[in-house]
């Protein structure tokens, strides 16, 4: 779209108020918002904030930063005040005033992954499955950490009580452009999800900071709370991402290769091999949270171990049985708290580097892994996955390729943030501690 096209449809849809969005690099989405009488400033690109403010972006000497729109991305919200005048969105690169991209953008950072894969031809596609849970909240409005609903997988009303919630989402999401294939409850109880369409990479980012946007907007109407922190509650599934990805050229999915063993391209076979080898190293980004690393546990349908199948969903990649254009590899470790944009950044990342090092994953695993013996998962050569943040942290330091794919200045304070973080949660007493030791010891 043009400035001219974008000012068009505001005055026509009475569009009063502009957001200009973006995430931190830790993925918390945030915005500046301006009136109708700034939206020509916003459009070129005029609007500046206080980078020093925002987690990971910049000292407080060089604080000045700009909103630079990318106008693809204007969608106006489709819920209005009053039924008078409606708000619009725009999400942005950040840059510096002399329009210089800013180091510590994350979406600058894939959008650099992808112009790297550009290069050898290659087009990333993406397809995220992200859950999430619904909670309720008190008269006061504070969210109830307790699921709202006994029901399970596929359920239906009345045990499942988020069937409103989820057609209402589903209805906004469509409004604002999104193609969704599908909406279920999920495993857990309170626990759902909601599937929209593939996208290349950076539209695949920009449309999961939308999603989790809307399914709180929407969520909070109906007096809930909607989550995507990993593992809310003991003893239950916790809320996965998995990714379904798969790299184009010319139009044509070059994963898939009728001749070749299992129908999998080299491509295909060597992009696994890059997400294998590095999956250790780029788990701190795709499974950011102390939090990720409870749902990591065998027993709750979330990988544990290093390994491919083209079947069973124990490994941490699965081949879905599907051929022709829809050929794909299902990455089953992150979760839907990490930054969209960074993670695909990593994956990619991992996956480019598993073609050009002609990394070979070896024979997919096609037992379930959780019941397999050590010897057997040694002699499969299947390694773990880091038990914790702390774990995760280190890998990531000692992984050069997904440090490059963040670049310096977001590796740097990445990883800063995330050992203060541990550190943090290391030196807390919790509540477990104090009842099993409290009375014991």
């Amino acid at each position: 779209m043009t400035k001219r096209e974008i000012i068009k449809m505001a005055d026509k849809h009475n569009v009063r108020f502009l957001r200009l969005m973006f995430t931190d690099i830790h993925g918390v989405l945030k915005n500046v918002e301006v009136p109708r009488s700034q939206f020509q400033k916003a459009l070129d690109g005029q609007i500046l904030f206080d980078g020093s403010s925002i987690e990971g972006f910049s000292r407080i000497e060089e604080s000045d930063m700009v909103l630079h729109p990318d106008l693809d991305t204007w969608r106006i919200f489709s819920w209005r005040s009053g039924d008078t005048w409606g708000t619009a969105r725009l999400i942005c690169d950040v840059v510096y005033p002399d329009g210089r991209p800013f180091e510590g953008c994350p979406r600058s950072a894939l959008k650099r992954v992808v112009a790297q894969a550009k290069k050898k031809g290659y087009s990333m596609m993406a397809g995220p499955e992200a859950e999430f849970f619904l909670l309720p909240l008190d008269d006061d409005g504070d969210i109830v950490p307790e699921t709202h609903d006994s029901a399970g997988y596929f359920d239906l009303s009345p045990v499942d009580e988020g069937e409103d919630v989820r057609r209402d989402v589903v209805h906004h999401l469509e409004m604002m452009g999104f193609e969704v294939e599908a909406a279920h409850h999920e495993v857990a109880p309170g626990q759902h999800e909601i599937d929209f369409k593939y996208a290349d990479a950076v539209d695949t980012a920009d449309n999961l900071v939308t999603f989790k946007f809307i399914v709180r907007k929407i969520a909070a109407q109906h007096n809930m709370h909607a989550t995507f922190m990993p593992k809310p509650f003991y003893g239950v599934n916790g809320s996965g991402m998995h990714c379904h990805q798969s790299l184009f050229k010319g139009g044509k999915n070059i994963f898939h290769s009728k001749s070749a063993e299992y129908e999998l391209s080299k491509v295909c076979i060597r992009y696994i091999g890059g997400l294998l080898k590095h999956a250790r190293g780029f788990l701190a980004v795709t499974n950011p949270l102390v939090n990720s690393y409870k749902r990591l546990v065998p027993g709750f349908e979330a990988p544990t171990k290093v390994a491919w199948s083209e079947k069973n969903r124990s490994p941490l990649v699965r081949v879905p049985d599907r051929r022709g254009i829809g050929t794909r590899v299902e990455l089953r470790v992150p979760d839907p708290a990490a930054n969209p944009y960074l993670a695909l950044s990593v994956m990619l990342a991992s996956g480019l580097d598993g073609i050009a090092s002609d990394i070979d994953p070896g024979p997919p695993v096609n037992k379930n892994i959780y019941q397999m013996s050590v010897r057997e998962q040694r002699r499969h050569k299947i390694s773990d996955l880091p038990i914790d943040l702390g774990a995760a942290i280190e890998a990531l330091e000692k992984d050069d390729v997904v440090k490059a794919a963040l670049g310096d200045h977001i590796a740097e304070h990445y990883i800063a943030g995330k050992k203060a973080e541990w550190l943090d949660y290391l030196s807390m007493v919790h509540p477990w501690e104090q009842e099993r030791y409290i009375s014991t010891y």
